[in-house]
């Protein structure tokens, strides 16, 4: 029995569906299709044409997908339909440009089956340099670190619209988002909730031609930027408000140390209006560190009601090919320069080793 074959004993009865976002991509969503019932021969897969202005709905019929409409323009818009809409025990994101290498596939939902997890990323790794814009290359780097260091955990590709997840989690993630920040409420939902998660390698390809990017780097970087405040303000809010606060607190200080001074030499305030302002600024402080405390409070009742939520749906059945994995899993990766490789891949507890020699350029 080939490796193959293994891998499709693992998914054999589970119902799998791949969610294909699609705007203008005539020129790649047909060998997007195709690559996934080759890789995955029972996946489902859910085109869903979102404002699309040229053959993309035919193309996508005649490669063999179920074509859905959504007339909200945006990624996270047509994500949260299609979770919302669509029946399955695992859920593939991928994107319709043909970027992400469907042969990749079956390593993820292998991961996903095996662990059990619940989110498996795709990390992307360039086939050859240039393929990433600089702006992107940038940008996702700094959110990357902007996520671990806010909320405690490695993340290697928050961009990455390549995921494998399993029915708890979608039918436990709220969905909100209406554009290209979807990616990072994801991740973040994984991380916050404390989900058992993975990575995947996955090789990055250039667009086919006669493809363009939607994505805007300047306009939905700030986009995302907004998400990332907004989530921070949502899940958590103690440690933003207590910060806020602080800052305001040694404001107080540094106004009124000139005129504590002055009163310990003279017995006189010689500047009460500053004084008042310092005073104030201390009690608005107080209110500040209040309402953390409060939204901190909130945010510990949504976590356990969304917890409960998820603890209501069974897990993906686990069928091991191999000895039971623990903390980390190895999995076939590709290299830079598409040679094969091993890779232990970070699960939940955060841990993550590479392999001597792995690199990757990422977006």
């Amino acid at each position: 029995m080939g490796d193959a074959d293994v891998i499709d004993a693992s998914l054999d009865g589970l119902r799998i569906a791949a969610i294909v976002p699609c705007r203008n991509e005539e020129a790649a969503v047909g060998r997007v299709v195709r690559d996934l019932k080759n890789a995955v021969p029972d996946v489902d897969v859910f085109v869903y044409d979102n404002c699309s202005t040229d053959r993309t709905r035919e193309v996508a019929e005649a490669a063999g997908a179920e074509v859905r409409v959504e007339n909200w323009p945006g990624k996270g818009n047509v994500i949260r339909r299609a979770l919302a809409d669509i029946d399955a025990d695992v859920y593939v994101m991928i994107d319709g440009d043909g970027t992400y290498d469907a042969e990749a596939l079956p390593d993820m939902l292998q991961a996903l089956v095996e662990g059990p997890l619940d989110h498996v990323t795709g990390v992307r790794v360039a086939h050859a340099p240039g393929v990433y814009r600089s702006g992107h290359e940038l940008g996702n780097l700094v959110f990357n670190r902007i996520v671990s260091r806010i909320f405690g955990r490695p993340v290697t590709d928050m961009l990455s619209g390549y995921r494998v997840l399993s029915r708890r989690f979608v039918k436990s993630f709220p969905a909100v988002s209406r554009a290209f920040e979807i990616e990072t409420e994801l991740t973040v939902h994984a991380i916050n909730n404390r989900v058992p998660q993975g990575e995947v390698p996955v090789r990055f390809c250039d667009r086919p031609e006669g493809s363009e990017s939607k994505l805007r780097t300047y306009h939905d970087g700030l986009r995302i930027a907004r998400m990332i405040t907004r989530l921070l303000h949502h899940e958590r809010p103690l440690a933003l408000y207590s910060t806020l606060a602080g800052l305001m607190v040694l404001t107080a200080l540094g106004i009124a140390a000139p005129i504590v001074q002055e009163y310990l030499r003279t017995g006189l305030v010689g500047r009460f209006p500053t004084a008042f302002g310092a005073a104030s600024l201390v009690v608005v402080a107080f209110i500040v560190m209040v309402v953390g405390i409060l939204l901190d409070g909130l945010r510990k009742v949504r976590q356990e009601t969304t917890r409960i939520a998820y603890m209501t749906i069974p897990a993906v059945p686990r069928r091991p090919r191999g000895p039971a994995l623990s903390a980390v899993t190895t999995f076939n990766a590709l290299s830079k320069d598409n040679a094969p490789s091993n890779r232990i891949v970070r699960t939940a507890n955060g841990s993550a080793v590479r392999p001597a020699g792995w690199t990757s350029e990422r977006v």
